[in-house]
Formats: structure tokens, sequence, C-alpha cells
């Protein structure tokens, strides 16, 4: 996949008020960096407004926020480690929350390549010991390194 992720784009061990302040943060920080448009940031908030991303894992929760690929103009993966987990309304369950301390943010340029990775990811999530890896490891690096190979990113 012609994904990037790069280590500016990990954030470990963040404070948030809650899930719109690290959505904030997350595409700010894409923005900022220059893998999105100006448009990203409310775009991706109002698709968790109506589609939740929130999933229940074997450790915890994740989630997984992306928005429509005309708001992004290099692909890549944003990651984010939170040092307190914050509600994320269920993928497909409107009415119940998860706790969510893991949040994998994408900013795809393409359908199918946006399906391929939420594919790719589901692996990650249904891996205790990957999920272990993460949400423990220290050096971004390592991270960056594990998670370009787990999804075959080769960058």
């Amino acid at each position: 996949m012609n994904i990037i992720l790069k280590k500016e784009l990990i954030l470990l061990d963040i404070d948030v008020k809650d899930k719109l302040d690290v959505l904030e943060i997350m595409a700010d920080n894409l923005h900022r960096l220059g893998y999105v448009k100006d448009t990203y940031k409310k775009a991706v908030i109002e698709r968790e407004k109506v589609f939740a991303t929130g999933l229940p894992t074997l450790i915890g929760g994740v989630a997984i926020p992306h928005t429509d690929i005309q708001h992004v103009d290099i692909p890549a993966i944003s990651i984010a480690r939170l040092n307190k987990a914050v509600d994320f309304v269920i993928m497909g369950d409107d009415s119940n929350t998860v706790k969510v301390d893991l949040i994998f943010m994408l900013a795809m340029k393409e359908e199918h390549a946006q399906l391929e990775l939420l594919q790719s990811l589901m692996g990650i999530l249904q891996d205790e010991n990957a999920l272990n890896y993460i949400k423990n490891e220290k050096s971004i690096d390592n991270i960056k390194i594990f998670i370009s190979d787990k999804l075959q990113l080769g960058n």
C-alpha cells in the first residue's frame, strides 16, 4: 500500500478531554504536516457523528476515524495513544459506547485503498499481542516499524 506512516504522525500518551478533542488534535497535526486539506478536520468530525468508528477489542477499545477522499492531499495514517480512554460510539451500534485509548486516523486518496487498509487494520485489532505491543511500547520508531510491517506499508 502506498500510504505514509511517519514518526510525526504517531502521538503517544497524550491527554485529551473527549473524542472531539483527540479528533481535532490528530486532524490538525495531519493538516499542519501537509497530508490533508483544511476541510479534513470538519469532515472527519461530522462523519464520526453519523458513522461511528469505535470498536471494542480484546484489550480496551480502538477507533478508526476517517472521511471522504476529497479532503486528503497525501495518503497517510496517524496514530494516537491516549493516557486516559475516552468514549467513542461503537461502529454500527448508535446506542452504546466503548472506552477508546488507541486511535488510527486514516487519510486516504482512493476508496479501494481505504477498504484495503481497514481490512489490514482488523488483523492488528484482532491480535492481542499486537495491541499489547502498540499500547505499551515506548519507542515511536519501534511502533512505526511494527505497524508498517503489519500493514505492509513499505515506508
